[in-house]
């Protein structure tokens, strides 16, 4: 994920490539490398390269079409639906995460054990997410290289984490310095979701693994959650 963003960032820094991207995202419907060529006053070489590498990184789709004029079919170019599910049309998750989060808080236990439920399998999609951009294996990773892949989903995640493996104990200290959920007024449910969800990572990477709780964050005098756990297998 982050390696695309950096590519499309790459992209889209030309200003008339950018300006070419915005374009072709306002039209709704198809442009053409002519139609680029006469609306940015360029060469139609230069319009088929911005267009080919906006398409590169997948922010446009191509298809040939006949135009009914004879000779060679053209070249169509349009919005991906990848970008359009991106950006169309203005979704505010953070919010709506933040009304469901606090609605089952209110439900009790019932609300509170799908609030773990949840965190569980969001920390364990996120690491296999993560490891599958990266053609990685875990079952071919030592206990070292795993902590280490727990460590840069932690970061990408913004926890900024601290994290220390002990090879003779064969245990793993894990710090956070940030919260998922810090938005969300700190109650046990949800403090107990942001566990569910570390623990939902280290079990993507350790089948038996559970992380017992040494510190809150939110508790007075804390400045991290602190987590421990024995890892049981390599």
């Amino acid at each position: 994920m982050e390696q695309q963003t950096l590519k499309i960032t790459g992209v889209l820094s030309d200003p008339t490539r950018f300006s070419i991207y915005q374009y072709a995202a306002r039209q709704h419907r198809d442009v053409t490398v002519q139609e680029i060529a006469d609306t940015f006053k360029i060469h139609a070489n230069v319009a088929r390269l911005h267009l080919t590498k906006l398409e590169d990184v997948n922010m446009l789709v191509s298809d040939t079409k006949k135009t009914g004029k004879g000779g060679r079919p053209s070249r169509f170019y349009r919005l991906s639906d990848e970008v359009v599910s991106l950006q169309f049309p203005y979704r505010d998750y953070q919010r709506l995460s933040e009304i469901a989060i606090e609605s089952l808080s209110a439900l009790g236990e019932a609300g509170e054990q799908a609030l773990i439920t949840t965190g569980d399998r969001f920390g364990y999609e996120s690491a296999r997410a993560f490891v599958q951009t990266l053609n990685e294996d875990p079952n071919d990773m030592v206990t070292a290289e795993k902590v280490k892949f727990i460590e840069r989903i932690a970061l990408n995640q913004g926890l900024n984490p601290e994290i220390h493996y002990d090879q003779e104990k064969n245990e793993v200290v894990f710090r956070i310095f940030n919260c998922t959920f810090k938005e969300v007024a700190p109650s046990k449910g949800i403090c107990n979701m942001h566990h569910a969800l570390i623990n939902g990572i280290f079990r993507f990477f350790f089948s038996d693994v559970e992380l017992k709780e040494e510190s809150n964050m939110f508790q007075k005098n804390e400045m991290a959650c602190t987590y421990t756990t024995v890892v049981l297998n390599h």
